[in-house]
């Protein structure tokens, strides 16, 4: 039955289509974007997103910046990168590393980034023993050797201008790169990373990594940016922020730290409210 629909004094008839079945809706794809999933030597399945220039590519290749959990945080960065195009922030690859999913995370992810759970687990992650943990150096295998190695035949890179951004868990990675690979990234990004994790385990690791900086035993090392959310109830910001200062005693042994408080942010927001200040930090000229 037709409705009617009155429109000042004429009472009309308005003939109403039904909307297409959300399957025969097209999905929005991005512009200027790659996809393809990579299967690691240990056998594990990767979902790898790429977004890329038109612009005039530079001398020596586009920097990249490799962003972990790709299926929740490449579109934030993908889009902010292709509106500024025809900037320093635009002209780079962003790469997101994911996994064959249409969710925003997957638990494959604690594997990937954290060290061996204690055993017993403390108390607050005994709720995560189910699930397997410790693989995070084979993880950075893939990361720096096959994944690296296909970005490089398929896109004009700059070797030397390599970065990599990870947010809470992927942001404790992002430190374990920087202290036991110090020289494999240009420039890290460490957004709200979790650094109780394991009864703050990560802190023999920064123990070990400062001695060997202050020792004269590293050499060139990445820049480190550090970002935090005021309101985030996950990873305790004023934590984050102390050692963030930590690291900055260190510019005089090479290491240069940039740190960033968006007090007004979450756990769960930091990642966007960082995309501007990632891309200036790891793309423009320095």
């Amino acid at each position: 039955m037709k409705p009617f629909i009155l429109i000042g004094a004429l009472l009309v008839t308005a003939v109403v289509y039904p909307a297409p079945a959300p399957s025969a809706v097209p999905g929005y794809t991005m512009p200027s974007t790659h996809m393809w999933d990579m299967t690691s030597d240990s056998g594990e399945i990767y979902r790898i997103f790429v977004s890329f220039p038109k612009t005039e590519m530079p001398t020596d290749g586009y920097p990249v910046l490799y962003v972990l959990d790709g299926n929740a945080m490449f579109a934030a960065f993908a889009e902010a990168r292709r509106i500024q195009e025809y900037y320093d922030v635009g002209k780079g690859i962003v790469v997101g590393v994911g996994y064959p999913t249409d969710e925003a995370y997957d638990t494959r992810r604690l594997n990937d980034y954290t060290p061996l759970l204690l055993d017993p687990p403390p108390l607050n992650l005994r709720r995560l023993a189910k699930y397997k943990s410790g693989g995070r150096d084979i993880f950075l295998d893939f990361l720096t050797g096959k994944l690296r190695t296909e970005i490089d035949k398929r896109y004009k890179i700059n070797p030397e201008r390599q970065s990599l951004f990870g947010h809470s868990l992927g942001g404790l990675l992002a430190l374990h790169v920087l202290y036991s690979r110090p020289q494999a990234f240009y420039s890290i990004v460490a957004a709200s990373p979790s650094l109780e994790w394991n009864e703050q385990g990560v802190l023999v690791e920064e123990r070990e990594f400062t001695a060997r900086l202050t020792s004269g035993k590293i050499g060139k090392t990445a820049r480190l940016m550090v970002v935090v959310g005021g309101r985030d109830r996950d990873d305790n910001p004023d934590v984050a922020e102390a050692f963030a200062n930590r690291m900055a005693l260190l510019s005089g042994y090479g290491l240069r730290t940039s740190f960033r408080r968006y007090d007004e942010e979450g756990h769960m927001t930091v990642p966007v409210r960082a995309v501007p200040d990632t891309l200036r930090f790891v793309f423009e000229p320095r």
